[in-house]
């Protein structure tokens, strides 16, 4: 699933996007966070084999300054860097954060996170206020039940509010107390204009999110480690994935997790261009949809 007719290197990224007429990439899923949380989202990746049982070397393990440097340099324009608490009173001051830091880099958007805890909606609140974009939430690391009803608020607040959520509610690549995309379909039942972003297109559930597209009009499925060669050994693709994402080419935004992937992001936008190429009905049009159009539209770079 991974494909040929994408770049074969990251130094191939900018020339393959202007060969297709695509002014730039706009990532919907990447990572940037505090140093001192940072340090230990990659000690746990170091530790990958005792956790996943398989290596997972950092391929971006730089200084954020060289990290900023590769994403201009692969020609992304755009990025959402994503945050996430993994216990209480971690969401406040990670909004703080992340808002500085969205402010502050040029082509990071304002992002924001919630955990399950009194005053949620009021941060989340304040977040959007000061100009949040995209919300993160983790269900998987957070350890909690999206159906909380401490987040019930929140939830109603972003789909009132249009701003995207990216959501990481699947199984993979752990299996958690609160993951499953049918615990998540609560959520959507109850708040149907979500615009919810399926992290890893709800990985390994991949049917069950093609499903939930298709029943609610703002929900969309986002690339991150989907058909890599990484993922396909552990949680392969349907064979028809391609076919099955002709009626979808809006529907579906890019996502690589930049930089916390163990292989380089030009095998991420290969296998993007793999799906373009196995379909008659894709094609340059949906790569330029997945890549720049639709991620910038819900980020609110794009009309």
């Amino acid at each position: 699933m991974t494909g040929s007719a994408g770049p074969a290197t990251d130094g191939d990224v900018p020339a393959w996007l202007a060969g297709l007429g695509i002014p730039g990439l706009i990532d919907l899923h990447t990572h940037f966070l505090p140093d001192r949380v940072l340090r230990k989202v990659w000690a746990y990746f170091d530790q990958a084999h005792t956790h996943y049982g398989v290596e997972w070397p950092i391929h971006y393990r730089h200084p954020e300054p060289t990290r900023l440097r590769m994403l201009r340099d692969l020609g992304v324009t755009t990025f959402a860097p994503l945050v996430y608490p993994h216990k209480p009173g971690m969401a406040a001051w990670l909004n703080d954060w992340a808002l500085d830091f969205g402010r502050r880099t040029p082509g990071a958007v304002p992002t924001a996170t919630m955990f399950p805890e009194p005053g949620a909606h009021d941060s989340l609140a304040a977040a959007v206020e000061a100009g949040a974009r995209c919300v993160k939430v983790h269900v998987q690391v957070g350890g909690f039940d999206p159906r909380d009803p401490l987040l019930d608020p929140a939830w109603g607040l972003l789909a009132e509010a249009g701003i995207p959520a990216v959501v990481h509610c699947g199984h993979g690549p752990l299996r958690g107390d609160h993951t499953g995309l049918e615990v998540f379909a609560e959520v959507l039942a109850r708040h149907p204009r979500l615009v919810a972003v399926l992290a890893h297109a709800g990985m390994p559930e991949y049917d069950e999110a093609l499903r939930m597209v298709e029943k609610y009009p703002r929900v969309h499925l986002d690339t991150t480690m989907v058909g890599v060669t990484f993922s396909e050994k552990m949680s392969p693709l349907p064979p028809d994935w391609p076919a099955r994402l002709a009626d979808l080419g809006d529907r579906v935004v890019l996502g690589t997790d930049f930089p916390n992937i163990p292989y380089p992001y030009a095998e991420q936008l290969a296998a993007i261009a793999g799906w373009a190429a196995a379909d008659d009905r894709l094609g340059a049009s949906f790569l330029r949809a997945v890549l720049h159009d639709t991620p910038g539209r819900l980020l609110g770079v794009l009309s």
